[in-house]
């Protein structure tokens, strides 16, 4: 075994089947691959790797996870992300989002001890008022909820999200068309 002061840390930023986009401290990307059959990585593990040239490495272990979120099914549990400060939960005035999924995600943050809020998007939309009632509820509870219009005032929105995202490893989740790609980009 390579001692471990001779490997490089990184950041799993993106994964897909056995790839792994791992993220150097001075922000080089490249494709790593876990040794042996089976991979426990996520995005959001911090991983120690070594190079294997053309700008590929192989992951030798993973470091200590803060939390897990994961999903599951009648077969099987799926891990997804680790590592995460905060989840923000992405919904929107249109389309209708569903309560069912907006409670499983914040239940599933608060059971993996990571702090959750609610960005209601759209506030340009006619349909708002009915989804900021619907979200009242929430807020009662406690959770914060930030309207916004990603779209239609970015630059409100972004003065709005920098205090709440800089820093902090968040992820986003939400349904189609509510405007995570928006976000992002």
């Amino acid at each position: 075994m390579t001692q471990l002061a001779e490997l490089d840390v990184g950041l799993v930023v993106s994964g897909h089947g056995r790839h792994y986009v791992v993220e150097t401290p001075d922000g080089e990307r490249l494709i790593c691959h876990p040794r042996g059959k089976k991979s426990d990585c996520v995005v959001g593990d911090r991983v120690h790797w070594l190079p294997t040239g053309d700008g590929e490495g192989v992951i030798e272990r993973l470091e200590p996870r803060r939390n897990l979120l994961y999903r599951q099914d009648e077969w099987k549990t799926k891990s997804f992300a680790a590592n995460i400060d905060q989840l923000l939960v992405l919904v929107a005035a249109n389309p209708v989002f569903s309560e069912s999924q907006l409670a499983r995600a914040l239940v599933a943050a608060d059971s993996a001890g990571i702090d959750a809020c609610i960005l209601l998007n759209k506030a340009d939309l006619p349909q708002f008022d009915a989804a900021r009632e619907r979200l009242r509820p929430y807020a009662a509870m406690g959770i914060e909820v930030i309207e916004t219009a990603l779209k239609s005032q970015p630059a409100a929105a972004a003065a709005r999200l920098a205090g709440l995202l800089d820093g902090k490893a968040t992820l986003v989740v939400g349904p189609s068309g509510a405007g995570k790609s928006t976000l992002i980009n």
